[in-house]
């Protein structure tokens, strides 16, 4: 056996021994949502207006009260869109594939936070409207870890990394960005479009491979 080929299976029977160890990493299915920027919480909602929290989230995120109405190129709305807080410097569209193709946009897949050559979208709320030139994305897939986790796990931030699914219809993902940060708890992120093509759900768990 060469290096690399030994090499190869020893990573994957330390893979195989961590997964049996940590029980496997929980599974997060992310709806479409929107961040906002100061300026355009005023636009929507009013001047000075505060979000109102009703779900903490990891990474000192939260889901607020409040929704939005999205719309794209075909004019058909998609109305109810929650809004996350806490204020973002950037106001960021995140939706799925299906989500897209209703709205007529194409937009990139992207981590969270990256808006190079994002699509165009219209944000409707209460008090206005907006429309961006570079707001809304897919997200791509993606880990939340602890730097704890990321040791057991063997990993680092920004790694690129394969994961296992083990439903009825479940398969294997690749392109799983890995994010690193002490306010994480684990759990991998995947939208709704993911979530139904493999037949997961929230807390259902998969396997780094």
């Amino acid at each position: 056996m060469d290096q690399s080929a030994l090499v190869d299976l020893i990573s994957k029977k330390v893979l195989e021994q961590i997964n049996q160890t940590k029980g496997g990493i929980p599974v997060g299915v992310s709806a479409r949502h929107v961040h906002l920027s100061r300026e355009d919480v005023d636009r929507l909602f009013g001047k000075g207006y505060e979000l109102t929290p009703i779900k903490e989230l990891m990474g000192g995120q939260y889901a607020a009260k409040e929704t939005v109405t999205i719309v794209g190129t075909k004019l058909r709305p998609i109305e109810n869109v929650r809004v996350l807080g806490p204020i973002r410097p950037k106001t960021q569209v995140e939706v799925s594939k299906t989500d897209a193709v209703r709205l007529g946009l194409n937009p990139p897949v992207k981590p969270s936070g990256e808006l190079d050559n994002a699509a165009p979208i219209t944000i409707v709320g209460p008090k206005g409207a907006i429309s961006l030139d570079n707001a809304c994305i897919i997200a791509m897939r993606h880990i939340h870890m602890s730097p704890k986790d990321a040791i057991d796990y063997g990993v680092k931030d920004k790694q690129i990394v394969k994961v296992r699914v083990s439903s009825d219809r479940g398969g294997m993902l690749t392109n799983v960005l890995v994010r690193v940060h002490d306010t994480y708890t684990l759990q991998m992120h995947i939208d709704t479009d993911e979530a139904n093509a493999l037949s997961i759900k929230c807390n259902d768990s998969v396997e780094i491979v």
